[in-house]
């Protein structure tokens, strides 16, 4: 399974000390040089930053060979569509909804952080309601129900 992930996932799941679920789910996930630049920044959290100082085995960083230029998405954005496409990937993790819309447009399979957390729950491997409190607790962008509604979901599955 190829799995390619942008700069939000991994920020987040790093973020909410959920990362270990991408190689219990996908086996090595595959990133861009800009995507590692990004969370690098200063302006990252430090947690997310200091991962960034000893990156894991699963973690394969590589260079799109041709990156289209599109002003609608960054550049980290881009180079994950590149670079998902290249490879034919199985699946691209990315949040942003216009960068999403994009992949999909270009034929690719998306999940976000949010689908992440939804399939490693399902798989027993964290507690959906512990990890979207956590994220709660962080900057990351949602509507004020879809929370409660991922939740409602999972419980519907269980009954």
């Amino acid at each position: 399974m190829i799995v390619v992930s942008d700069t939000s996932p991994l920020h987040y799941l790093i973020l909410i000390d959920q990362v270990f679920v991408l190689p219990a789910l996908f086996g090595r996930v595959l990133t861009t040089p800009h995507v590692i630049a990004e969370l690098g920044r200063l302006e990252a959290p430090e947690q997310v930053r200091a991962w960034l100082t000893n990156l894991p085995d699963w973690l394969e960083i590589k260079t799109p060979q041709s990156i289209p230029s599109t002003s609608r998405l960054d550049q980290g954005e881009t180079e994950a569509i590149a670079l998902a496409q290249e490879l034919g990937a199985d699946t691209l993790l990315i949040d942003e909804r216009d960068g999403a819309k994009f992949a999909r447009e270009q034929g690719l399979f998306v999940t976000g952080t949010l689908g992440v957390l939804q399939t490693a729950a399902r798989r027993g491997l964290l507690s959906l309601a512990d990890a979207l409190e956590t994220l709660r607790g962080t900057n990351f962008r949602h509507s004020a129900t879809l929370f409660d509604q991922l939740l409602d979901d999972e419980s519907s599955e269980s009954s």
